[in-house]
């Protein structure tokens, strides 16, 4: 469960960060897509934090995020590409090409 936390604050929150503050506006924020999206977003949330259960959550939480990332790829973004402007987009883009340093999990577990 440390490594689901671990990923959750350095991978999922901050990507789920720039979702909403650079990705969402475009739309409406009353878009079905989009309250779909942010549902989403909260329920993946709740599973990462979940400790009541953590075998369950992890479970949960595999179906939920690959059911959301097909969402978002196939459905949502193309719908945002639709009516997003030339500079909405290079701004979305840089978002995606940013090079960040790829952070490395440290548990002697791994070795």
């Amino acid at each position: 469960m440390e490594y689901a936390s671990w990923f959750y604050i350095n991978e999922i929150e901050p990507h789920f960060s720039d979702e909403e503050k650079y990705l969402f506006p475009i739309l409406d924020p009353s878009h079905e897509l989009i309250e779909r999206a942010l549902k989403e977003h909260r329920r993946i949330k709740r599973l990462f934090l979940d400790t009541e259960d953590p075998e369950r959550s992890l479970h949960r939480l595999e179906e939920e995020l690959d059911a959301h990332i097909r969402f978002e790829e196939r459905i949502l973004f193309n719908e945002i590409q639709k009516v997003a402007t030339p500079e909405q987009l290079a701004i979305v883009e840089e978002i995606h090409t940013e090079n960040e340093p790829i952070l490395e999990y440290s548990d002697p577990f791994w070795e």
